[in-house]
């Protein structure tokens, strides 16, 4: 695995670094020209001119730092400081170079702050064991650590802090070398929020998120399906609420569902049931809702015959007893469900009765809640 961290000025990168070397992961650098070590290609045209500066690492004073408006001194291999020397960090001179090496031994797990830009993770994302984490903090916090832990004596205003912030998230001046914060969110699989009061807090949510689990980089089966159900949903026409439903069988497609009105009739939310509108009629008429739910349309679809046994039906809200009573009658025999429903304890004890397990998907924890 390599994992790559990406964040803002101070917010903890190198900390959460430190904690994957503690646990074994080797450190990675990328140092533009740096030819003097095994697996360097200087060939690469990527430039990696670093604008986010560490503030516990001495080997980030490579980097290009916007409050002097220039650049440091690139390093040589004695410029590391005396632990960066004694776990040998391996140096390359492009993210290609990187790329390759980490490629052959990917069974190895590696940790860099040195890729930053959107071309060179569009590297990274193709292979299967990288793994892009991001941190911030709150910016006040992030300000006073700065100016605290900065290894010169110069300090910085808070308004010098927050300009080069908003270089840094959104990309105000940022080199073309180098990709906004604000512009990879889509390419980060883990994003911290580190408002933890103490580095042993931060130690301890980083024990129960477990990076080395597979999960993170390729979805268990539960996590696929719900995360399908969840997107059917979206195709939700209802005034009242967004479900999807996915019903499966050894862990393959038999049909989908989303709710809403049925075929050729008016779509829920252009006024096609009353009920759902909530519309006032005189006579206080009591409407029934017309509205076909995910888990019947999924059903419906994929009809009796091919349910078949064992099936699984993955809904994003734990099913109503109308739905239930049609799981039980079609021969499903599991319920995966994420959100809870105000029925959740009757379709429970009806399910429990037919034999049909019911489970809440439990997904791995990304982000602090």
């Amino acid at each position: 695995m390599l994992v790559a961290i990406l964040g803002t000025r101070s917010s903890g990168k190198t900390s959460v670094e430190n904690y994957l070397v503690s646990k074994g992961f080797q450190r990675v650098r990328i140092i533009p020209d740096f030819e003097d070590l095994p697996h360097s290609d200087s060939s690469s045209s990527i430039s990696t001119s670093d604008p986010y500066y560490n503030e516990n690492d001495a080997v980030h004073t490579k980097h290009l730092s916007f409050l002097t408006l220039g650049p440091t001194p690139q390093p040589s291999l004695a410029n590391f400081d005396q632990e960066e020397r004694e776990e040998k960090p391996h140096c390359f001179s492009s993210p290609i170079a990187l790329l390759e090496y980490v490629t052959r031994n990917w069974r190895r797990n590696f940790v860099t702050m040195d890729i930053y830009s959107r071309e060179a993770i569009n590297l990274f994302v193709k292979r299967p064991f990288f793994l892009l984490l991001s941190i911030d903090a709150p910016l006040l916090d992030r300000f006073y650590r700065s100016n605290m832990n900065n290894i010169s004596s110069q300090t910085f205003s808070l308004e010098q802090f927050v300009r080069e912030d908003d270089s840094l998230v959104f990309g105000v001046d940022l080199p073309e070398t180098v990709s906004s914060l604000s512009s990879l969110g889509d390419l980060v699989n883990i994003h911290i929020s580190n408002n933890f009061p103490s580095l042993s807090v931060l130690h301890s949510y980083l024990d129960n998120l477990n990076l080395l689990d597979p999960g993170h980089l390729r979805p268990q089966w539960d996590a696929y399906f719900m995360t399908l159900a969840s997107l059917a949903s979206k195709r939700s026409n209802c005034m009242k609420r967004r479900v999807g439903a996915v019903l499966v069988r050894e862990n393959r497609i038999l049909a989908t569902g989303y709710n809403g009105t049925p075929r050729g009739v008016k779509n829920c939310n252009e006024g096609g049931c009353v009920k759902c509108n909530g519309a006032s009629y005189p006579g206080a008429v009591e409407y029934e809702c017309v509205c076909l739910h995910a888990e019947e349309n999924a059903l419906l679809e994929a009809g009796r015959e091919r349910v078949g046994e064992g099936s699984v039906l993955y809904c994003n809200t734990c099913p109503c007893l109308k739905c239930t009573i049609k799981i039980i009658q079609t021969g499903v025999k599991t319920v995966v469900y994420n959100l809870s429903y105000k029925v959740d304890d009757a379709s429970a004890r009806l399910l429990a009765e037919a034999g049909v397990e019911l489970r809440r998907f439990q997904p791995i924890q990304t982000i602090r809640p």
